[in-house]
């Protein structure tokens, strides 16, 4: 089961897009070495302040999928330096 999931996100202290590239760098980074997942950034590319996620997740089960997915957003969300605000989920 192929699952991915685009989260828009808002990073407020961003002041350049050196800035934003710092935070988001970071936060791919240990997605990547955490979970089993590929993450790009795939919209807003030149805005500071926004960026949209895309995260990929490949299993053999729906659930497994969604869990490991699930577990990238909680990582995510627990960085206060970005605001997970818009969440969409597609199924393959």
């Amino acid at each position: 089961m192929i699952g991915f999931v685009a989260c828009e996100c808002l990073i407020y202290d961003a002041q350049s897009l050196k800035e934003k590239r710092a935070v988001l760098q970071r936060i791919i980074t240990r997605l990547k070495q955490k979970y089993n997942i590929s993450v790009a950034e795939i919209d807003h590319q030149n805005v500071w302040q926004r960026t949209t996620l895309g995260i990929v997740a490949i299993t053999a089960s729906r659930a497994a999928t969604e869990q490991e997915l699930q577990r990238a957003l909680a990582l995510i969300d627990s960085f206060p330096e970005l605001e997970r605000t818009v969440t969409t989920f597609e199924w393959f």
